[in-house]
């Protein structure tokens, strides 16, 4: 299994990447300093997993004691900054990084609440805000609604992935990197095929007769 977490730990790195190259993107797009590209580029990255530290107890939250995980966010900012244009046609693979991330973070997040001796439903809650956390950070920090209240299916695939995380350490039906496995896989299909054929959860319809008033 030391091979299956060396995978995990690159994953994790690449999803830190591509997380970070969104917010980094986002700053870019508002004009914001070379201060404020890094600062929302770390934030989107490790955001999340900083508020769910927290909320469990690990003091300092592995965000800011793992070093790789602020290099890498620089780096995302750095070649933002630098190579903007070209970030720009790198859409797709960023939103498969993103989306490796995503999955990651949530299957992670939940694990190490369970690992703290949380329940289920808070390890669920704490990994859907492990893996959407730094998103809704960046989102309030540029004054826009965060993407996770609009119709993408984003913060659900992550709510399936922290779901059978959970699951599979209650009923124990198998091991937990299988269990692991498992929920990485299913919350990354969600997410790509929601992108592909372009899923979106339903809104409510807004009642005409009440806007005419």
């Amino acid at each position: 299994m030391d091979k299956l977490h060396s995978l995990y730990y690159f994953l994790d790195l690449a999803g830190t990447f591509a997380f970070a190259l969104s917010g980094a993107t986002a700053a870019r797009k508002r004009n914001l300093d070379l201060f404020g590209i890094c600062a929302l580029a770390f934030t989107v990255a490790c955001g999340g997993g900083i508020i769910r530290d927290l909320c469990i107890g690990a003091i300092p939250p592995a965000g800011l004691t793992n070093w790789p995980y602020l290099v890498v966010a620089l780096i995302a900012a750095g070649l933002t900054v630098h190579f903007y244009s070209v970030v720009q046609l790198l859409t797709r693979p960023v939103l498969v990084f993103d989306a490796v991330g995503l999955s990651l973070f949530a299957v992670t997040g939940a694990e190490k609440a369970l690992h703290y001796g949380h329940n289920g439903e808070v390890a669920v809650l704490l990994g859907i805000t492990t893996a959407v956390g730094g998103g809704v950070i960046r989102d309030v920090l540029l004054n826009r609604v965060p993407v996770i209240l609009e119709k993408e299916i984003y913060a659900s695939a992550a709510l399936i992935g922290a779901l059978i995380v959970v699951l599979g350490n209650y009923f124990k039906w198998i091991s937990a990197d299988w269990v692991a496995i498992i929920a990485l896989t299913i919350c990354f299909t969600l997410r790509i095929l929601a992108l592909h054929y372009r899923w979106n959860l339903p809104t409510p319809a807004n009642d005409k007769r009440k806007s005419d008033k």
